[in-house]
């Protein structure tokens, strides 16, 4: 039975990773917070699940480098530091990061990407996203997982074509942009809305988390998938065609 490492053990997404483990197949072979050692817990996994912050990354891809682990990172909030450092473990072991691990987010990604390039430059792109009022970053992970595949659809990427908020005189909408508006309030799971506008028409494209579990079954499956994996860099699509 594959064993998972959890960083991030104690939070709302790694105890609900804990309990969807063992009906997927897996067991739980320990996990720490801030003030865990990481080491310890990366050497005794088969394969490590990071759901913990930003800020305790760069020590948890180095205990996943020294114990030859693999890792998949759920965390949210990372910059473009955050990716180097994921670049440069990918090149040892195997990681898999994601805005989301839900499967039907995964689908959805898919969804935009190919519907952005499909539609072509005549529709704007934009994404909408809600979650509960103690989530801390805007926006979402998720919200960027998406933009960044709309981003890809159309021959760009989300650095140089995304718009992360908009107020005051903006201006008309610069064509070939994505917009993203972000909201707050309540107990809300994540609902995500990618839409594309025409001139009549508009295509929307949704997805609603009413359960964190779906997010912690997805975990674990991507963590069973990346245990068998070379080093690199994967990202949940490729489980999806698993």
């Amino acid at each position: 039975m594959t064993s998972i490492g959890i960083y991030g053990s104690l939070g709302r997404m790694g105890q609900a990773i804990a309990a969807a483990a063992p009906a997927l197949g897996a067991q739980v072979a320990g996990g720490c917070d801030h003030d865990g050692d990481a080491a310890a817990v990366a050497r005794k996994a088969d394969v490590l699940v990071d759901f913990s912050a930003p800020a305790a990354l760069e020590g948890h891809l180095a205990a996943a480098r020294a114990a030859r682990t693999p890792i998949v990172i759920g965390t949210t909030g990372l910059n473009a530091r955050h990716h180097e450092l994921i670049d440069a473990a990918a090149a040892e072991i195997a990681v898999l990061q994601t805005g989301n691990t839900s499967m039907g987010v995964g689908l959805l990604a898919r969804l935009v990407r190919d519907a952005a390039a499909r539609l072509g430059p005549d529709w704007d792109i934009e994404i909408v996203e809600m979650h509960h009022r103690n989530k801390v970053d805007a926006p979402s992970g998720t919200a960027l997982m998406l933009g960044e595949a709309a981003a890809k659809g159309i021959g760009t990427t989300l650095a140089e074509a995304g718009v992360p908020a908009r107020a005051g005189l903006t201006g008309s909408r610069v064509a070939g942009t994505i917009g993203m508006a972000s909201l707050r309030g309540g107990s809300v799971v994540g609902d995500h809305s990618v839409i594309f506008a025409s001139a009549g028409e508009r295509i929307e494209l949704t997805h609603r988390a009413d359960d964190r579990a779906i997010f912690a079954q997805g975990a674990v499956r991507a963590a069973l998938w990346l245990a068998g994996q070379q080093p690199g860099r994967y990202a949940m699509d490729q489980v999806l065609e698993s």
